[in-house]
């Protein structure tokens, strides 16, 4: 039995994670596994009614969990900010989640604003970490509101944390198994410390995987070979922000943020998955958002649970549905999210 906590959250995340659990029962009813999902209504409405983000005893309860599907996180009438850290970051933090683990994946039938390329180019993983770097909030402000203001942001890496991202990436490399060729994505000739402590430690951590051939290269060349040599990569292993900025650009040349799905990962707890795209409140109620994303999304958290066949069901699905749809742009795609939905549980099915 499997106890997967359910957080469809804001604008258009109700309606995807409707056909993402229309599709998990699908595999579930396949595959013959047993699953309980509790929803709960973090988000913005929740927010504006009582205040609460995430409430300190929701995380103690969300940790008995064996996984969490979320929808989005966003509203428009809440500050930028707010949601994001009071549920979102909090959620990874509170629940040592300190992998991202981003497929950047080219299903069949979908478009790439890259030239020439095709899904044989464009496959590969980032391994981002998740719990450090920037996004500690470490930092402050000396004469705020003055013209002499100072601000001041810190990227805090841990030995500890640094080398069991590290170390995740080597493993998932090897689990992967298709080029098994592993880049530390950095910034060493600008960011003496942090990088440095990145560099050492993937250096130091390289001779435990004999099998796994490594190389570095800098953040920005990184960006650039993702446009030009997406095939270049199998995976790659960086920091919070880094992997923050190069995972947006990876969902742009697999074909947009409909068809992206990312987990936050507790190797040794309970992880979080989610489609990587926004709350998209203005399409909220229409049945136009593309859901395959969320449908990715239970994939991987299928994969996680250890429902290996099931998993592979699911992906075999996505790429039947991608080839049946003219696009994944709204408006585009020929068919409703609960039509896509329907289309994808029936694949799962074998119906």
């Amino acid at each position: 039995m499997h106890n997967i906590a359910v957080i469809p959250g804001d604008g258009t995340g109700p309606e995807v994670v409707r056909e993402g659990l229309k599709v998990l029962a699908a595999a579930a009813e396949r595959f013959g596994f047993q699953y309980e999902a509790t929803e709960y209504d973090f988000g913005g409405e929740r927010y504006l009614k009582t205040g609460e983000t995430l409430p300190d005893a929701a995380v103690d309860e969300l940790k008995s969990f064996d996984a969490i599907f979320l929808g989005a996180i966003g509203h428009p009438d809440v500050k930028p900010g707010i949601l994001e850290q009071g549920i979102l970051l909090k959620a990874r933090f509170a629940l040592d989640q300190y992998i991202n683990l981003r497929p950047v994946k080219l299903y069949p039938g979908v478009e790439t604003p890259l030239r020439d390329k095709g899904p044989d180019d464009i496959d590969f993983v980032v391994v981002r970490e998740n719990t450090e770097g920037l996004y500690v909030g470490s930092g402050g402000f000396l004469k705020k509101g003055t013209p002499d203001e100072v601000a001041i942001q810190e990227s805090i890496n841990t030995r500890k944390g640094v080398e069991r991202c590290i170390r995740y990436a080597f493993e998932y490399t090897q689990k992967r198994n298709k080029d098994n060729k592993l880049t530390l994505c950095g910034k060493t000739n600008v960011l003496n410390y942090s990088q440095d402590l990145w560099l050492r430690t993937f250096n130091e951590t390289a001779p435990d995987y004999p099998g796994i051939s490594t190389n570095y290269a800098h953040v920005d060349a990184i960006c650039m070979w993702f446009v030009k040599n997406p095939e270049w990569f199998d995976v790659i292993v960086t920091d919070n922000i880094f992997g923050d900025i190069i995972t947006d650009l990876g969902a742009m040349i697999q074909g947009g943020m409909g068809i992206a799905a990312g987990g936050n990962i507790n190797p040794e707890g309970v992880s979080m998955f989610e489609p990587i795209g926004g709350s998209a409140p203005k399409y909220t109620g229409q049945n136009v958002i593309n859901p395959l994303a969320a449908i990715a999304a239970v994939q991987m958290m299928l994969d996680f649970l250890g429902e290996s066949d099931a998993a592979a069901a699911v992906e075999t699905g996505i790429t039947h549905a991608t080839q049946g749809l003219p696009s994944m742009a709204v408006g585009r795609m020929g068919k409703s999210t609960s039509e896509i939905g329907d289309m994808a549980a029936a694949l799962v099915r074998g119906s």
